[in-house]
């Protein structure tokens, strides 16, 4: 065995040079830095925490919105809840301003931190212009304040996607979504969270323009019901209008849910198929 300078044979212990490791390590595992910093881009362009808020939201209850002539209508799936706990304290479609409310897919935790901030935001507007604001201002406001936890390090984009339903300066209903990218679009009729592809589906197979407040809440529960039982305590809704938002019971939604619930017929339907 050959002998070092000193006399002595090296050790088979002895670390490598810190050159040679870099060398020998994995592409993967020199890739894998780029999703620990939210302010560094991978070579192929992606900011890979911003993608896993987006994952988040997937993961999230699914959430419909639905623009109708003279209004919006906002319907979220409730989750099962511990049957000693207040369902009061639990909110999904929260509001924003006399005649705007937010719904949301995601963490609860960044839904109140970021509805809390809107709502400054909305008051300040009251404050300095002396008028309500727009739900595209409320929309832009939201989308601006998520994009701003997209490029500053030592913070976290907000894992959550909303639905934003208003009326704008004519007098006329508009439908906002904004994700935690800092995105944001106006919609007819969206769903995001858990299954929400499936739902955006129907509505493009059954959205008709100009719907009347009636036409607009039937399809709405109908595209949750694509991916939700049908049960009032399943489902919260809220209908927008000019002379302001209306939360409805599960009296209300029970009746309603069983006319338009055809789960029954679907698998008569599959039977006939086999």
């Amino acid at each position: 065995q050959a002998l070092s300078r000193s006399g002595t044979a090296p050790s088979r212990d002895a670390s490598p040079a810190p050159g040679r490791a870099a060398r020998r390590r994995s592409p993967g595992a020199a890739m894998s830095g780029y999703d620990r910093a939210i302010t560094v881009f991978s070579p192929d362009g992606h900011l890979f925490q911003v993608e896993y808020a987006l994952e988040a939201v997937r993961k999230g209850t699914t959430t419909v919105g639905v623009r109708g002539k003279d209004c919006v209508i906002l319907a979220v799936e409730k989750k099962a809840y511990p049957k000693l706990q207040d369902t009061r304290t639990i909110r999904k479609i929260l509001t924003i301003d006399d005649n705007i409310a937010l719904t949301f897919a995601g963490l609860n935790a960044d839904a109140r931190v970021l509805v809390d901030k809107t709502r400054i935001e909305c008051q300040s507007y009251r404050l300095n212009v002396e008028d309500a604001p727009t739900v595209d201002y409320v929309a832009r406001f939201i989308a601006r304040t998520q994009q701003k936890y997209t490029h500053r390090g030592g913070v976290r984009p907000f894992g959550i996607s909303t639905l934003v339903g208003g009326f704008n300066t004519d007098g006329l209903p508009e439908l906002f979504q904004t994700d935690p990218a800092g995105t944001y679009y106006a919609w007819k009729a969206t769903a995001i969270g858990k299954n929400s592809k499936t739902v955006v589906d129907f509505f493009e197979k059954k959205f008709v323009e100009d719907m009347d407040q009636d036409a607009t809440l039937r399809l709405a529960l109908k595209g949750l019901l694509e991916v939700t039982e049908a049960s009032g305590k399943n489902i919260e809704v809220v209908t927008i209008t000019t002379s302001g938002l209306k939360k409805m019971s599960e009296e209300e939604l029970d009746p309603l849910l069983k006319e338009l619930d055809d789960t029954a017929e679907k698998i008569a339907k599959l039977k006939e198929q086999k």
